[in-house]
This record gives structure tokens, sequence and C-alpha cells, in this order.
């Protein structure tokens, strides 16, 4: 007999051990990244208060109108231009960008891209 890999079990063990490292502060708070089948959302969380500052998903209407699928790179840089452009309202301008235990390619590494074009430093 074969064991199934746990591969959720396997992100969450590597985002904890990063977790020990990186931390959000009001000066520059921290980009988290949570991506599902069919979605992808992005929060910029203060852990030393421990307030989410701003939220962004490709459940949101701007993002759902603009593409067609939202599951895909497409509607990750757009979850990350609306999360950056939100962000700037707020006057944040640097954040730490977390990926939550997921490989920075893909979707991820397009939100980041859709993020830093949209004027975010990290």
């Amino acid at each position: 007999m074969f064991k199934k890999i746990d591969k959720n079990a396997n992100r969450v063990a590597r985002h904890k051990r990063v977790r020990k490292k990186v931390t959000g502060t009001a000066e520059r708070p921290r980009l988290s990244v949570f991506r599902s089948s069919k979605n992808i959302y992005a929060q910029i969380i203060d852990d030393v208060n421990r307030v989410t500052l701003v939220s962004a998903s490709s459940l949101d209407e701007a993002v759902k109108s603009a593409v067609s699928y939202t599951g895909n790179k497409e509607a990750a840089k757009k979850v990350g231009e609306l999360v950056a452009k939100k962000a700037a309202e707020k006057g944040i301008t640097e954040v730490v960008f977390d990926r939550g235990g997921y490989i920075y390619h893909g979707r991820v590494l397009e939100l980041a891209e859709g993020a830093r074009e949209a004027g975010l430093k990290f």
C-alpha cells in the first residue's frame, strides 16, 4: 500500500515555516496570498495590531467583470492591481510579500507582478 500525499498539509507546513520569519508591521505590512482552484485572494495585514488593512479577490465585481474566468493568471494580475490600488488609497506603498507556501510561479507570480506594476514595492 502507498500513502496519498496531502499537498495542502505540506503547503501549510511551508507557510508556517516562512511565517516564523515574515511579519507585517504598520510601516511595512504583509501582502498575503491564498489561491483556490477557482479564485485567488490577497490581503494586506498588519501583524502587530492583528488587523487586515486591505483585501481583494477575484470575487470582487471589478475583477469578475473584467475577466471571463476567475481562476487563471489574467484574473490574478487584476487582483494584484486592485489590491495595490486600494493600498495606495490608504497610503501603503511598501509591503512584505507572503506567498502562502505556494511556489512563486503562475498565478502567485502574476498577482505579485500586477501589484508591482500598480505601485506596490516589495
